[in-house]
């Protein structure tokens, strides 16, 4: 029987994955989607309408915050898979409101504490691994992560893992984005996360244990497939945590590309103590939280999509020995900013996120990806998976030995 999929969240991923899902209609049955504002969900199933799509998609409001409230709702539209792609600071509500449902959990991002930035590694070991012996016990499936970093560059280390390399030396995932929105300064998704992922220690898996940095300490120039020469600056990222697991010989660093006027802006913010998401109080009386109040200023992400041109490039260059032979592989994919808005009305931020969570979803579907327990996407057979991807908007790339081709 079809299983009905129910998404959380109403902003620019979820606008991706809610066309996406109708694009694939005949893999499911019931489309719904969730938000705390049911209007915004109600926007998005329009926008869908808008493009031709005949499916049944139904709008709800929701808590997500409130794990019963989840739960209820998934009994109530009889939802098997369920695709969170709201705020980080919901995946342990939601988590759970699966388990407590039976429904199949997936999300694209770690979980997050309002109150707390840059937790201690492996940061998926202080929330959603510790829900692992419930999910098993409830018999569901509960993939985290699985969007594009993370999630995609999780299954490109796999790839190099079961196709290329007898044993992994080091994992280096980039991700640039060459594209232009003409703001004056925006952040290509929710202000809040995004700068919540830069304020605090910058970890990575070298030499068998964690390591620290400060936020644009260590950079270096990357030459990429069609975006060209771009710096990349050592960042904290999901994927770290949960790839130093599997591949704990070897060294797991996340580089982001900056340009300088962002970098301009984000240290005279966090020199002001705009970035914080502790309150303040004004001289009024009014308290604040200054990360909120800059979050309430900047445009909104989903507002960046019909002026937004140019190019993504995100990949993984991994090293390591086959036969005991050195060797390297760059695993990428290139997105377009203008494209994505053609097709569904996102940036290409937002597609890149977007449209991995369908792929796990149908791979949910039809049992390949359906393991019953929790699991990152690098412990999940990653070629169904990249071969899928591309099919629906996302293809992989491979420059080694044989030169630069399609997977």
């Amino acid at each position: 029987m079809a299983k009905n999929v129910l998404i959380i969240g109403a902003g620019g991923v979820a606008q991706v994955t809610a066309h996406k899902l109708a694009q694939n209609a005949s893999e499911f049955g019931a489309l719904h989607i969730a938000s705390r504002t049911q209007s915004k969900a109600d926007d998005i199933i329009a926008s869908v309408k808008a493009k031709g799509h005949q499916v049944e998609f139904t709008s709800h409001s929701v808590d997500a915050m409130d794990s019963a409230a989840v739960a209820d709702l998934i009994r109530k539209i009889d939802a098997q898979i369920v695709i969170n792609v709201g705020s980080a600071f919901v995946n342990m509500t939601v988590l759970q409101g699966c388990i407590d449902s039976g429904a199949a959990y997936l999300d694209t991002a770690i979980h997050e504490d309002p109150a707390k930035v840059c937790e201690t590694p492996p940061w998926y070991g202080n929330y959603e691994w510790k829900r692992r012996e419930d999910v098993a016990k409830a018999g569901i499936t509960a993939i985290l992560g699985v969007g594009f970093d993370p999630g995609v560059v999780n299954a490109y280390a796999r790839l190099a893992e079961d196709e290329y390399f007898d044993k992994i030396e080091s994992i280096d995932i980039v991700d640039i984005n060459a594209g232009s929105h003409g703001r004056w300064f925006a952040t290509n998704f929710d202000p809040e996360i995004n700068f919540r992922e830069f304020t605090g220690t910058v970890y990575a898996w070298q030499g068998g244990k964690w390591t620290e940095n400060k936020m644009f300490e260590v950079g270096r120039e990357w030459d990429l497939p069609v975006v060209g020469k771009r710096t990349a600056y050592l960042s904290g990222h999901d994927e770290v945590h949960s790839l130093s697991a599997r591949y704990p010989d070897s060294d797991v660093r996340f580089w982001m590309g900056f340009g300088e006027h962002y970098i301009n802006v984000f240290t005279v913010l966090q020199n002001l103590g705009l970035l914080s998401e502790q309150p303040v109080k004004t001289a009024e009386g009014l308290e604040v939280v200054p990360l909120k109040l800059v979050k309430a200023v900047l445009p909104d992400p989903s507002s960046l999509a019909p002026d937004y041109e140019g190019k993504t490039c995100i990949g993984d260059l991994v090293k390591g020995t086959k036969d005991g032979k050195p060797g390297e592989v760059f695993i990428y994919n290139v997105a377009d900013h203008k494209e994505a808005y053609e097709e569904v009305g996102s940036q290409g931020i937002s597609y890149t996120a977007g449209v991995p969570p369908v792929a796990a979803a149908i791979l949910v579907a039809r049992g390949t990806w359906d393991v019953k327990k929790m699991a990152n996407v690098e412990e999940l057979p990653a070629r169904p998976f990249l071969e899928l991807l591309g099919e629906l908007g996302l293809p992989t790339r491979v420059i080694d030995a044989n030169g630069d081709h399609a997977l």
